[in-house]
């Protein structure tokens, strides 16, 4: 009897979880933007400041070689942060959205993300601090509208310092995520 209640308590499971049917799929009425407006991803940010971000400035509209433009935001490609910490500074939003709405832009495109560290801690723990900064990047840049295939990202944790040196203005220098463009 047991047997029984626990078979048809499985087909009664198995029953409900089946489906009746194909449902359509809800109508999208597609709209110009209104003028005036540049038109959007619908991803946000909190505190990620779009000034001075659009257009050439960010080389979104530009070719694929304006992130070689030394004028240009493109220019900037290194990314710091605090120490022990991962989190994206609100002084480098700009440039992050800069280089997202330029891959958005050019989907041909590949860039790594290099996550690096200062010289303090075990090499274990800058290797993942370095990969978490370089990931932190890349997520920022995918809300912001590039694609996860153009993006790589590695830590080299403290084995490439921009700076010897062992006082916190060479470590500022090497807590810091890169962005490196593919065949530079």
């Amino acid at each position: 009897m047991r047997k029984w209640i626990i078979g048809a308590l499985v087909v009664a499971a198995l029953a409900g979880c089946s489906s009746t049917g194909t449902q359509d799929a809800a109508p999208v009425e597609e709209r110009p933007p209104a003028e005036g407006t540049a038109p959007t991803t619908g991803a946000t940010t909190s505190g990620a400041s779009t000034a001075g971000v659009s257009g050439t400035a960010a080389g979104a509209t530009a070719g694929p070689n304006a992130h070689k433009d030394p004028k240009s935001i493109l220019a900037k490609r290194s990314v710091y942060f605090d120490y022990d910490q991962f989190v994206i500074k609100d002084e480098y939003k700009a440039t992050v959205e800069a280089h997202a709405k330029y891959l958005q832009a050019n989907r041909g495109l590949r860039i790594i993300v290099q996550g690096n560290t200062d010289e303090r801690g075990t090499r274990e723990y800058n290797i993942a601090l370095g990969q978490k900064r370089a990931d932190a990047v890349k997520k920022l840049m995918m809300v912001l509208g590039a694609s996860e295939t153009q993006i790589e990202t590695v830590s080299f944790g403290k084995e490439k310092p921009r700076v010897e040196g062992h006082d916190e203005s060479s470590w500022a220098e090497n807590r810091r995520g890169d962005i490196v463009y593919a065949g530079e």
